[in-house]
């Protein structure tokens, strides 16, 4: 993927050249390595600080919201699915987009890779399918394979499902993954086991938010945790009112989330919330066939009514 960064600047060059957009939002190498940060390119000459490759985990879609401007995008399969659902939920204009499209093979986990060595790391690159770690007394070669995200790993939309120009062909599609292994071993376990299993996942949680604020789908002009008349959830790190935030929160992604791994890699502690919203994923796909984003034509199963819709869950 590392080859995708000069058909990209290439690209966002000429629509700003030509005035199709007013910027081109994508990503920049970060201070940090493993850290790439978004870019807003306004002119030409901006375009050199565009980059491409395995950390890029960032949902770009998140910045699209009530934007009135002609804008370019880069968006992998995740992130254009989430512009899809922006779309339909009427927070972005079709027209306002150009979208470039980027097959994506997968987002590196810096969390993974850093627990690896003892040192700090000084540099990250990949070559042929290998990532390579320097640190200040060592280099060591790493199967990209082992080290993708969680929600990478399992991905079978990897190629954007919408886009206007892309900047490489479209790669092979996962095929025969079971997405939903780790699902099904909670959905196994005992109510008392459950209620143990996300004490112990949510036990970390300081209630910084930082999942919220880097999902594409929390875009509420006020949250309902930040509501004071009525107030629906208490302000603390109280284990309650902690669950309450992450499981209402999830339920508001349900027929929605893409899994785009956004909000657990903005996580500080590294929670793996995304154990909330791969089971409600899950649910939809199982009840109603339904995977969020894949189409402009239809509306999520919580967002319409039809008179055949299961109900056998309905207690």
């Amino acid at each position: 993927m590392v080859g995708y960064t000069d058909k990209i600047r290439e690209i966002s060059e000429r629509l700003l050249k030509e005035g199709t957009v007013d910027m081109v939002i994508g990503f920049r190498q970060g201070s940090m390595p493993m850290m790439n940060e978004p870019c807003f390119a306004k002119r030409p000459e901006d375009v050199e600080k565009l980059t491409w490759d395995s950390n890029c985990g960032i949902n770009l879609a998140n910045y699209l919201t009530d934007r009135k401007e002609k804008i370019g995008v880069i968006a992998k399969g995740c992130d254009s699915r989430n512009i899809v659902t922006h779309i339909i939920e009427n927070k972005i204009k079709r027209d306002q987009l150009v979208i470039i499209g980027v097959p994506c093979k997968g987002m590196i986990d810096r969390r993974k890779i850093t627990s690896m060595f003892e040192t700090e790391i000084l540099s990250v690159a990949e070559e042929d399918g290998k990532v390579i770690v320097k640190t200040g007394d060592a280099e060591k070669i790493l199967e990209k394979e082992e080290v993708l995200q969680k929600n990478c790993a399992v991905c079978i939309h990897r190629n954007p499902v919408i886009y206007d120009e892309l900047a490489a062909d479209l790669v092979e599609e996962q095929k025969d993954i079971d997405r939903y292994a780790d699902i099904r071993e909670i959905e196994a376990m005992s109510p008392e086991d459950k209620w143990n299993y996300f004490d112990d996942l949510l036990s970390a949680c300081v209630r910084c938010y930082a999942c919220r604020n880097a999902c594409p789908l929390c875009y509420c002009p006020t949250c309902f945790v930040d509501e004071s008349q009525p107030q629906w959830v208490g302000k603390t790190t109280d284990p309650i009112d902690t669950k309450t935030f992450h499981f209402l929160r999830a339920y508001h992604c349900a027929g929605r989330c893409t899994d785009c791994g956004a909000c657990e890699r903005a996580c500080p502690v590294g929670i793996n919330m995304r154990t909330l919203t791969k089971k409600l994923e899950k649910d939809c796909f199982e009840y109603y066939g339904w995977e969020a984003g894949l189409t402009l034509d239809a509306r999520p199963p919580l967002d319409a009514y039809k008179p055949d819709d299961p109900e056998d869950f309905i207690k």
